[in-house]
């Protein structure tokens, strides 16, 4: 998506964020994410804000509203300050988050701190008034053709488990951000989908698969249902990063292929 630059929104935006913030002074367009035509971290008079949004008209603006929705009962989520429509534009206020993005690799001290989040996340349900087609649906076409109940959960799903989503707050703590796909999942969706973040971080499958489940709910589901969710996330990545290249995938697919491979051998 073609990001927009703060000083190029139109002007009664800009007001309009203004009455939420006072005077701008400064504003730091975001350096990684794709999803919003507007991600920047802007300057006041009341301190750091991170302002994201995009046009009204565009098909999906609703993506920005319900990113703000999920947010707001998201567990170890910035909050959510405002959100403002204006000029054609629908812009969101998010706390700033003072922080660094995690080290995985194996024997890093963020470890700890990211499944303490997994966990807390894990033991939040879906918000049943949000609505939003489950996880399932994503992987529809490499699921088998009955899809195993474990799979159908209705917990809270980030689903994009990179570090750059990630932040480590100056108390230690691990925060995530842009929530934008989230979804009902089963509760230990996103501690799977770490693992072969963790792989590519450096761990062996083992190792991924052994820390992942200090997460409660993902050590609790079985082996069979896991082993179904790792194969289905493979071949979608593997088709993915055939029809939608990305610099970032192959190395992701690789290491979800060595995590299947491995659940296969177990």
């Amino acid at each position: 998506m073609d990001r927009t630059e703060w000083h190029d929104l139109p002007l009664g935006a800009r007001a309009a964020v203004e009455q939420q913030t006072g005077h701008v002074v400064k504003a730091e367009a975001a350096p990684h994410g794709v999803m919003s035509r507007l991600a920047c971290t802007v300057h006041s008079e009341q301190g750091r804000v991170f302002v994201k949004g995009g046009l009204v008209a565009d098909p999906q603006s609703w993506v920005y509203r319900h990113e703000a929705a999920v947010t707001r009962i998201a567990p170890c989520a910035p909050g959510v300050l405002w959100e403002v429509e204006a000029d054609g534009w629908l812009l969101t206020g998010y706390e700033y988050v003072e922080g660094r993005h995690p080290n995985l690799s194996p024997g890093s001290p963020d470890l700890g701190p990211l499944m303490r989040t997994l966990t807390a996340v894990s033991a939040t349900p879906w918000p049943e008034e949000l609505r939003k087609r489950p996880l399932s649906d994503r992987y529809a076409d490499f699921l088998p053709a009955e899809v195993p109940p474990a799979l159908l959960g209705r917990g809270l799903a980030h689903t994009d488990m990179s570090p750059l989503n990630m932040l480590v707050a100056p108390n230690g703590e691990l925060v995530l951000l842009d929530w934008a796909l989230a979804c009902p999942g089963p509760a230990w969706a996103d501690a799977a989908l770490t693992v072969p973040r963790l792989i590519s971080a450096g761990h062996a499958p083992a190792e991924a698969e052994t820390m992942a489940r200090q997460v409660p709910a993902f050590g609790a589901a079985s082996p069979e249902a896991v082993a179904t969710f790792a194969r289905t996330v493979r071949s979608a990545w593997e088709t993915w990063e055939r029809t939608r290249p990305l610099p970032h995938r192959a190395a992701l697919t690789a290491a979800v292929r060595s995590w299947a491979e491995y659940l296969g051998s177990a």
